[in-house]
């Protein structure tokens, strides 16, 4: 095999390893979670727990109006911090981590979880950003 088919060849299977991984995402996320727009988010919220699964300085830097940090990182330290018996809003910056969390919450036995379609990028509604002295 010359270079040129090689090079093609990897290419060709780091295209189809990103593929692969994204598909996965999309089917875990479908079933560990609900995929909701802004306007069932908003909807349900006041009844929610509403969940900012990004690091803090990133939830600092400004996050939804109501929302609780609980960064994917801690999560799986962080179960008992939230209620069988409502449901969990997650959003992250776009929602691949409200995926992986939504996971993660599945494999606990949470079964009423919702992600923020667009994620926080997404988000048109009041927003709250932590005062910098």
């Amino acid at each position: 095999m010359s270079p040129i088919m090689w090079v093609n060849l990897v290419m060709g299977l780091i295209i189809l390893a990103v593929v692969l991984n994204w598909g996965y995402f999309q089917i875990m996320g479908r079933r560990s979670a609900t995929i909701i727009p802004e306007d069932e988010f908003k909807a349900g919220m006041k009844k929610a727990q509403v969940i900012d699964v990004r690091e803090k300085n990133e939830f600092d830097s400004g996050h939804i109006m109501g929302a609780r940090n609980i960064p994917f990182t801690v999560l799986s330290n962080s179960f008992g911090a939230f209620r069988k018996d409502q449901p969990i809003y997650l959003y992250d910056t776009r929602k691949s981590l409200s995926i992986r969390a939504a996971n993660k919450l599945r494999k606990e036995g949470f079964t009423n979880v919702y992600i923020l379609k667009e994620g926080y990028e997404g988000w048109s509604g009041k927003t709250k950003k932590k005062a910098t002295l």
